[in-house]
């Protein structure tokens, strides 16, 4: 039931954001919101692929699937994690009091640099590989380390980043999508801990505390992971915008 328990979540929150705001991602851009669904599958075999390293998480009640079965099921589930990240995102954006605060704060230039990008991403590599040789102390950079990669690469490609707009004080680029995956995660856990098939965390240095199956400190993880989520579905939102163009 994990599937349709999320597309009714999503459903329901792009309802509320049309009841605020008059518009939604599923019916003002309704080919990207649909695209989020495959990208997003492929997005989350990639974290199910590093935690081989680290066994931050592992699934219990999945013992009745085949392979076949496994693989396909999963990739359904996989499949609403960008969907619902970024549609609350843009609920949350039409509450003033949670962004109209970051519109114009802190201003932080981000590194022109091509020496600081080359060290960046040389960096945050090595991290990655580094999980799989010391995993019970680099785990963290399971979600830090392809954040990293993404925008740099994106900086020494000249293109568009989500930290653009430190440099104007703007820190709704970052805030919107970090809290909107930390909301979804508090369900994400809610509806896990009594389900036949779940998930349990072991994670070193901080099992106690519980809310849920996760501890307290875990939650953190959602905050870049929302910063994640929002850099893969702009360079989709990029990449589909840019094919339209050309047509």
């Amino acid at each position: 039931t994990f599937l349709p328990l999320w597309l009714g979540y999503i459903l329901f929150i792009n309802g509320l954001t049309f009841f605020r705001s008059g518009s939604c991602l599923l019916t003002g851009r309704s080919v990207y919101f649909f695209v989020l669904f495959p990208v997003s599958a492929c997005f989350w075999w990639f974290f199910e692929y590093l935690n081989r390293f680290v066994q931050n998480w592992y699934y219990l009640g999945i013992d009745g699937f085949n392979t076949v079965e496994y693989v396909f099921h999963a990739s359904l589930s996989f499949s609403i994690v960008l969907p619902a990240v970024i549609s609350t995102e843009e609920f949350l954006s039409s509450y003033s009091r949670l962004t109209e605060p970051l519109k114009t704060s802190f201003v932080i230039s981000c590194g022109k640099s091509r020496f600081i990008k080359v060290g960046i991403l040389l960096v945050s590599s090595i991290g990655l590989f580094g999980i799989g040789i010391w995993p019970d102390y680099l785990f963290p950079l399971l979600w830090l380390s392809p954040l990293l990669i993404i925008v740099t690469t994106q900086k020494m490609m000249g293109k568009a980043t989500i930290f653009d707009n430190l440099s104007l004080g703007d820190w709704r680029p970052l805030w919107l999508p970090a809290l909107a995956a930390l909301f979804c995660g508090f369900f994400w856990e809610l509806w896990n801990v009594k389900s036949s098939a779940h998930w349990v965390y072991s994670i070193p240095f901080v099992q106690k505390g519980h809310i849920f199956e996760m501890p307290i400190l875990g939650y953190l993880g959602y905050l870049p992971f929302g910063l994640e989520c929002k850099a893969v579905a702009s360079l989709v939102e990029e990449i589909a915008q840019r094919k339209v163009y050309k047509k």
